[in-house]
């Protein structure tokens, strides 16, 4: 039950961290290089946003040494929805009947396919042997991840760079568990321990992975692709590794639905006007009645092309 609390706080922090940041980005004068970073470290709320990452940090490491990867990752899912319902709050902007139904299928399918499975189970830690296997397992597969990446363009490489994001996440939580569970032994033993050293160098991997999906394509082909895949591959990691357990047999249907059924929410919720929108000083384009013809500005009217923004789809990641 902690682990459980821990994981939806992570990420109702993570979700905070990411409108402060994204509401920071708009706000700034410059989109590019070190100057937008200038720019964004003497404002406030970056900064508050990223004190809720360092936060959303710990109770992330908390959540995993109370309870089982299998169980405390897939919580994560409610990251998105959560960050969407912030920033509709934060920007007043309304969300359509769809993107509700979008937030609650993903939400009840959650909870369904966490009951069904009921992770539980597993060790503190893992056999250096099984660890060599697993990282060996993991490299091989991002190597194919990223080389069938930077082969196409657009969506497909959104969504296959998001994929390979999800895996670096995924390892950067089972070395986290482990790594947490060393402070048992002392803060000396906890800093000796390999698995911290790899939790920062596979997290800024990960992240890397992530902005370069973001920038391939839309959030509607690398999120969910980034989101159930971290799900997924972390329960791996947490069976192989921790010998988590799971409901399977007949369990598997239920476990198969709500899976099928949270990608098309997280489809559905990143196409919303909110999560997809450039510029948050700019007010919702009004609704049309249905048939009405669409509004043209007078004739001689001169038009003007809105200011250009630092993408916010970046902010919208569940991982910044």
């Amino acid at each position: 039950m902690i682990s459980i609390v821990l994981a939806l706080l992570t990420s109702a922090s993570n979700a905070t961290a990411s409108v402060l940041q994204r509401r920071a980005a708009s706000q700034a004068q410059t989109a590019h290089g070190l100057s937008l970073i200038a720019d964004l470290v003497r404002r406030r709320v970056w900064l508050a946003g990223i004190a809720m990452v360092v936060v959303a940090s710990l109770l992330q490491a908390g959540a995993l040494a109370t309870g089982p990867i299998a169980l405390v990752q897939p919580i994560f899912i409610v990251e998105l929805p959560l960050t969407l319902l912030l920033s509709s709050w934060v920007w007043h902007r309304k969300l359509s009947g769809r993107t509700w139904g979008a937030v609650a299928l993903v939400t009840v399918s959650l909870g369904t396919g966490l009951a069904a499975a009921q992770p539980s189970g597993g060790r503190d830690s893992a056999p250096t042997s099984i660890w060599v296997l697993t990282l060996i397992a993991t490299v091989g597969f991002e190597v194919i991840l990223i080389g069938a990446g930077i082969r196409v363009q657009g969506e497909p490489r959104a969504a296959l760079l998001g994929l390979a994001a999800a895996v670096g996440y995924s390892l950067t939580a089972a070395l986290m568990k482990e790594a947490v569970t060393r402070l048992d032994h002392g803060v000396v033993a906890f800093f000796e321990t390999w698995q911290l050293y790899g939790v920062a160098i596979a997290g800024v991997g990960s992240l890397f992975l992530l902005q370069n999906a973001l920038q391939a394509g839309t959030l509607a082909a690398s999120q969910p692709a980034l989101t159930v895949g971290d799900a997924l591959i972390s329960t791996v990691y947490g069976v192989m590794l921790y010998h988590e357990q799971l409901r399977l047999g007949w369990f598997l249907i239920p476990e198969i639905v709500a899976l099928l059924l949270i990608t098309i929410g997280y489809i559905e919720i990143a196409k919303s006007p909110v999560a997809t929108a450039h510029d948050e000083t700019e007010p919702s384009p009004p609704v049309q009645a249905a048939g009405a013809p669409p509004s043209v500005p007078p004739a001689g009217a001169a038009t003007e092309p809105s200011p250009t923004k630092p993408s916010p789809d970046q902010a919208f990641s569940p991982k910044d």
